[in-house]
């Protein structure tokens, strides 16, 4: 008896993980200002530099479009996408807002180690901040509010926010710290930290919703933020 030939998925996987992974490689390109806001995207250009055919670069850029990432314009290819001022505005409300309800209930779910664990990158930050180290003291504030979210145990909370901070984080790159202001954004997280410690959720809720609207403060305009 002849046995059936077995269907293998190899093919498709490979070119799954294929276009997820330009998907990446372009993201970080424009999180880190590789390609900036309103720039055409080549598509020849990051085909032979990433060494893919067109086909997994174009479902690239369609995941990127629908993270607000990439804009592509009929008969004339994809570029970066450009964000408006409201863009900006709208987004952060609605991050601090969810950022606010992660504060409120990580401090019922939070252990000590995970809060060890905040309070030992909270002093990484402190130290990137004293010596001056722009993008070491964002990775560390960025690990802060992770870890709060994780700890809310909410895990649509999670996602939703995740896909919100995709579309903003590239203004990091461009934002002006100023020592006002960064000696503003150290001081709230003191007080995140102390919040943390008393385990007072609305306390710590207030301060993430603040603090996250401040930044906006130091957001640079020029190239990053369109008019409306």
């Amino acid at each position: 008896m002849t046995l059936p030939v077995q269907e293998t998925s190899v093919e498709k996987i490979q070119h799954k993980i294929l276009y997820l992974e330009a998907a990446n490689r372009i993201r970080d390109l424009i999180e880190h200002g590789g390609l900036v806001a309103g720039e055409k995207i080549s598509e020849k250009r990051l085909c032979e530099k990433f060494g893919i055919s067109r086909t997994p670069l174009r479902e690239a850029l369609k995941v990127l479009t629908s993270e607000g990432l990439v804009e592509i314009l009929p008969n004339r290819g994809a570029r970066v996408s450009l964000l408006t001022l409201s863009d900006v505005e709208h987004t952060y409300d609605v991050m601090g807002a969810l950022e606010g309800l992660a504060g409120e209930t990580a401090c019922r779910h939070l252990d000590d180690d995970e809060l060890a664990h905040i309070c030992a990158l909270h002093q990484q930050m402190v130290g990137h901040y004293q010596r001056k180290e722009l993008q070491a003291y964002f990775q560390a504030n960025q690990q802060i509010h992770e870890c709060i979210l994780q700890a809310s145990r909410n895990p649509i909370l999670l996602e939703m926010y995740n896909n919100l901070s995709q579309r903003i984080k590239r203004i990091r790159y461009t934002m002006e710290m100023h020592e006002a202001f960064w000696r503003k954004a150290m001081n709230e997280h003191e007080e995140m930290i102390e919040a943390l410690r008393d385990r007072d959720g609305k306390r710590l809720g207030d301060i993430l919703r603040g603090h996250l609207s401040h930044k906006l403060e130091a957001v640079n305009l020029a190239g990053v933020i369109s008019p409306d």
